[in-house]
């Protein structure tokens, strides 16, 4: 007979499903929502329907908000996947100055973003630069940076040095040894970075409210939203953002994860 869960274990279950009940159930909540008409705060269960689908379609101002949130998502992407990576590659290199950089990269994302947020506004009005998407786009890719630089670092970090050296040995030039050798190693990293950063970035609100222009991301559309309340379509939206997050997770996980971490644990 298989011995009975102990007191202890069965508690630890309970808190557990507890906090996860507390924690994840009001997700639930925009995604039943969506499928359904409510009126007066009524919800109407008998008659299940996509209207609120069909409004977010035709929901231009948020849909430009969307399309300006994603413009920004991928122009951070690409500068933090390639700032960040030659700061690792730097910093591996046993280069001097490798404390001040670790501080520089880390500092913005690790201070209050209101405090980065006022730093960047500053900066820009100092030099001159008139508030934009560009602005906004430098502001996520100082905020992002960290997580990139960081994830990159850790694959240099754990890459053999033999492979390194059996390349030069063989012949192969700097630049060689780089796009054959360092950059495969790299790659799964680079890409977990990306989707990392790109779901920061499209999350990010108070840097965006202090930093952007005349067009407003999805987060700072929404946040302007909160005074007059929700119109049913957002409950949509919000369905499909939440469902378009975990699969940044999955993939996240899925790269960020070493195959053969991966493969041992199989």
């Amino acid at each position: 007979m298989s011995a009975l869960p102990r007191p202890s274990t069965i508690f630890l279950a309970a808190i557990t499903t507890l906090v996860a009940v507390l924690l994840y159930s009001p997700l639930f909540v925009p995604i039943v929502s969506s499928f359904f008409i409510i009126s007066h705060g009524n919800v109407d269960w008998s008659s299940p329907t996509l209207s609120t689908y069909v409004a977010l379609a035709g929901n231009h101002d948020i849909l430009a908000a969307l399309r300006t949130t994603l413009i920004v998502g991928v122009c951070t992407v690409v500068l933090s996947v390639i700032s960040g990576t030659l700061l690792a590659l730097y910093y591996h290199g046993r280069r001097s100055g490798r404390s001040i950089l670790q501080f520089i990269v880390f500092l913005p994302f690790l201070m209050p973003p209101i405090i980065s947020g006022l730093a960047l506004l500053i900066f820009f009005r100092e030099i001159g630069l008139e508030r934009s998407l560009l602005t906004v786009v430098i502001g996520h890719t100082v905020f992002v940076l960290a997580i990139v630089y960081r994830t990159v670092l850790m694959r240099l970090q754990s890459m053999s040095r033999t492979l390194v050296e059996a390349s030069y040995d063989l012949g192969a030039s700097g630049w060689q040894t780089f796009w054959r050798i360092i950059l495969p190693n790299l790659s799964s990293a680079m890409v977990g970075g990306a989707i990392l950063a790109f779901a920061l970035s499209f999350d990010e609100t108070m840097i965006t409210i202090l930093v952007t222009g005349t067009q407003s991301t999805l987060p700072v559309r929404l946040w302007a939203m909160m005074r007059l309340g929700f119109s049913p379509d957002i409950n949509a939206l919000v369905a499909l953002i939440l469902m378009f997050t975990v699969l940044l997770c999955v993939l996240a996980a899925r790269f960020l994860i070493p195959k053969q971490m991966a493969t041992e644990r199989n």
